[in-house]
């Protein structure tokens, strides 16, 4: 029988607890931003069925995470976090004289944030095979390494799990920096001048970035915009200046950046109350932030459907 990736009954379970991007925890400041705005991308409403286009409870609580759990979206954050490149901080530049770092330089940080989403993205259409039988279609149960007493996966540590577990861990992880890098970045929000390290200009698109297309095996460096800028992260000293002995010295700190707090509606992806950061309170730049990462959730999904109908056969999808 013909079965939907999003819809067969396979585990997942992970945890997370950082404090460097859209949080995955609901504490500490953070209200399980990157769940929520997964929820909101790809959950199907009420008891909607699975067409392909959305994920069926029990999928969306492997993917996004749920109350005590963080799913594969929040991998990237579970101690130790991943470095740098999984959410695409340190590509940081100014254009005034003297910058600590170049428009090269940055662009190049970027580009390895892009190649390692597209790894693991790889990854997820990869393990896909593992999904099907020998006709092609979805195997109805896929028993895999089953870890008694819960019926979820491990996305970290993780070591071979169930097929559909591995998918998502890569497909999570490319969710979760392609979801930073709105947070991370002024791709998406705004600010007034005078400019400076502390307030970096904001581009003001609307939609998804073009350079986070995850499928295009191409390099994207000549898509990075010229005054595109993340944010450079210091461990435990992000509101601080950092001392002439650190690597963020005179550069535009992540907390300068960063809309990563806040609180949203895994339903319909608006946002309320106050956002947790400066950069995020100002004009309407958390809800920019969250909208443009929600979009690009729903186009990385999309993308990622065609590509397993493409390599894998339209039955995986």
């Amino acid at each position: 029988m013909k079965q939907n990736l999003n819809s067969v009954q396979v585990p997942g379970h992970g945890s997370a607890l950082a404090d460097k991007d859209f949080g995955t925890i609901n504490g500490l400041g953070q209200h399980s931003e990157h769940e929520r705005i997964t929820r909101a991308a790809l959950q199907c409403q009420g008891a909607w069925k699975s067409d392909g286009t959305c994920f069926e409870t029990r999928s969306i609580d492997q993917v996004a995470g749920k109350s005590g759990s963080f799913g594969a979206v929040g991998a990237p954050d579970f101690p130790p976090p991943f470095g740098a490149e999984a959410h695409c901080d340190d590509a940081d530049f100014l254009y005034i004289d003297g910058y600590p770092q170049s428009r090269q330089k940055a662009s190049a940080t970027l580009t390895k944030c892009v190649n390692y989403l597209k790894s693991q993205y790889r990854d997820a259409v990869g393990n896909a095979v593992d999904l099907l039988d020998s006709k092609g279609n979805v195997k109805s149960w896929v028993y895999y390494d089953f870890a008694w007493p819960s019926p979820d996966c491990y996305f970290r540590p993780q070591s071979n799990g169930r097929a559909k577990c591995n998918v998502f861990q890569g497909l999570g992880v490319a969710l979760h920096g392609a979801q930073d890098f709105y947070s991370h970045s002024n791709w998406a929000d705004t600010a007034a001048p005078p400019y400076t390290i502390a307030n970096p200009p904001g581009l003001a698109n609307t939609d998804p970035a073009p350079l986070l297309n995850l499928r295009n095996s191409a390099s994207n460096v000549l898509s990075i915009p010229y005054n595109l800028t993340t944010g450079c992260y210091q461990l435990f000293r992000d509101t601080a200046s950092a001392p002439s002995s650190r690597t963020c010295y005179k550069r535009i700190l992540h907390d300068s950046v960063n809309k990563d707090k806040g609180i949203i509606n895994a339903q319909t992806g608006t946002t309320s109350g106050t956002p947790g950061t400066a950069r995020g309170k100002y004009s309407n730049n958390f809800e920019r932030a969250v909208k443009a990462a929600i979009a690009d959730t729903k186009r990385q999904w999309a993308d990622f459907r065609m590509e397993l109908e493409l390599t894998r056969g339209r039955n995986v999808s």
